[in-house]
């Protein structure tokens, strides 16, 4: 491991963390290109997400698609279960399409993002995987894909369920990768009504006509989990996406998710610590024809940071090493993590900036005798 320090002096006492009081109990604001950490609170505790999930759903449902495996243009017939627990009868929030009739699959997602349609949800899930229980596996399984490690999904709608638990982190991190990976889709979730067997209902994200440059994405509520939001806005080319979770109203829900957006455009600016290629620092090799291998990011990095304050940063690499050769050029190796004052700010992959080509005996030997010291002394410290 390998660390370093770009000092600044100390802002003083910090409101929570980041600078800005919320009576929301979870709450993130990430900037989108680089992942950024602009405020967090109990971001990594598990949480009852209601409807926001249904990003989860969706991005689902997305996957599917890019890969081939459904069209949107493909129909889904309307189960009995799904019109009892998901339409009319529910009294939740539907799309109020009619038992045993057909649904492409283009309007069931119109109906999750934009009506948070419960009976689309199910008949979605039934359709892709047979049944709801088998497609909240895919849920799990894709979630794990995407390294969201902690989340749990019980079903395809957010209705309460022991088993459905996210973290405000995870679901900032899902609305950047949907945003990212989706563009086709994402324009979706700024799309203020849709209508279907004439009946008209309007976009539920309150975000949308604030004026604030919100484009996405999803609202939820339960009794269990209070109001939440997962929104995103873009204003002078930079993205924000924020989560708030456990608010007690509507009001307070679209309050709160406006004016921490408008606190991080207002009060924080992208700032690049590496350029591109640049090297950040070097991993030691072990039997390569050279002892260390650069490490470079995917891309320029960059911290948000406040337009006014200056703020302590500490930046460590972080990588399990001696790396063996032969190291290939682009190799993940590790991940550099930085702190801004007592919050991890940005974390973000290190890969090898080149090859490193097997060594010749002599330095294998030199280094196969220096882990051999090491290791003896570690086993020996363990013992003690």
């Amino acid at each position: 491991m390998a660390g370093g320090t770009l000092s600044a002096p100390n802002p003083g006492p910090r409101k929570e963390e980041g600078g800005f009081q919320t009576p929301a109990p979870h709450a993130i604001l990430i900037e989108a290109d680089s992942g950024s950490i602009i405020f967090e609170k109990n971001a990594d505790d598990l949480m009852a997400p209601a409807s926001l999930s249904k990003l989860m759903t969706a991005e689902v449902v997305f996957h599917e698609i890019k890969q081939g495996r459904l069209k949107p243009s493909d129909t889904f017939i309307v189960s009995e279960n799904a019109w009892r627990r998901g339409g009319a009868p529910s009294r939740t929030s539907s799309m109020f399409v009619p038992i045993h009739s057909r649904a492409t699959v283009d309007d069931l997602l119109h109906s999750v993002i934009i009506q948070s349609g419960n009976d689309a949800c199910i008949v979605l899930a039934e359709g892709i995987a047979g049944s709801e229980d088998k497609f909240a596996e895919m849920m799990v399984k894709r979630a794990r894909e995407l390294g969201l490690i902690k989340s749990t999904v019980g079903n395809s709608t957010g209705l309460p369920d022991p088993r459905q638990l996210m973290t405000a982190r995870e679901l900032a991190k899902l609305a950047r990768h949907i945003i990212a990976t989706y563009p086709d889709y994402y324009r979706y979730y700024n799309e203020r009504e849709f209508t279907f067997n004439k009946i008209r209902q309007t976009n539920r994200n309150p975000l949308l006509g604030m004026s604030i440059g919100a484009d996405g994405l999803k609202t939820g509520f339960t009794r269990e989990a209070g109001y939440g939001l997962v929104g995103s806005a873009v204003q002078g080319g930079m993205r924000l996406i924020v989560v708030v979770n456990g608010l007690k109203t509507e009001k307070e829900r679209a309050d709160e998710g406006k004016k921490l957006l408008e606190w991080g455009f207002h009060n924080f600016q992208a700032n690049v610590l590496f350029e591109e290629g640049q090297t950040i620092s070097d991993a030691k090799v072990f039997g390569g024809a050279q002892g260390y291998v650069p490490l470079v990011a995917p891309g320029a990095v960059r911290l948000m940071m406040p337009r006014t304050v200056r703020e302590r940063i500490v930046a460590r690499v972080i990588y399990s090493g001696p790396v063996p050769a032969p190291v290939q050029k682009g190799q993940p190796i590790g991940k550099l993590r930085v702190w801004r004052g007592d919050v991890v700010a940005l974390e973000v992959p290190l890969q090898a900036g080149e090859s490193v080509e097997p060594g010749t005996l002599s330095p294998r030997a030199l280094d196969a005798a220096t882990e051999l010291v090491i290791g003896l002394f570690r086993a020996g410290f363990r013992r003690l």
